[in-house]
């Protein structure tokens, strides 16, 4: 089963998009995708209360990684590589993310992440 890791800042609109999606076109039956989880930036993300909110979807694992407890966008992006990594996903989806990247990060998921 390939995963996806999906990332947010706020709303999600496009995350359920997404969730909603893969749940109704059963991509995990039909090609072996599924969303794995949703990590946020943001701990009051609306984005994450309402997919804690669809039973449908409860399968799907939620994080918050707050950025600025972090001194530097770095060190952000290093403990948010480990958040994902957990989750062995073969694609990254920055979903109304609103941060911007370091060039490590970009490289560590280099070929499996869109915007």
């Amino acid at each position: 089963m390939k995963k996806i890791v999906i990332l947010i800042s706020g709303a999600g609109s496009n995350m359920a998009a997404i969730v909603q999606a893969a749940h109704q076109q059963r991509w995990d039956q039909r090609l072996g995708v599924q969303v794995a989880a949703v990590i946020s930036n943001k701990p009051g993300a609306a984005g994450l209360d309402w997919l804690r909110s669809q039973s449908a979807y409860s399968a799907i694992q939620t994080d918050v990684l707050e950025h600025a407890q972090f001194e530097s966008r770095e060190a952000f992006d290093q403990a948010l590589m480990k958040r994902i990594d957990v989750h062995a996903p073969d694609l990254v989806v920055l979903a109304g993310f609103m941060r911007i990247l370091t060039p490590g990060f970009v490289a560590h998921y280099a070929g499996r992440l869109i915007n």
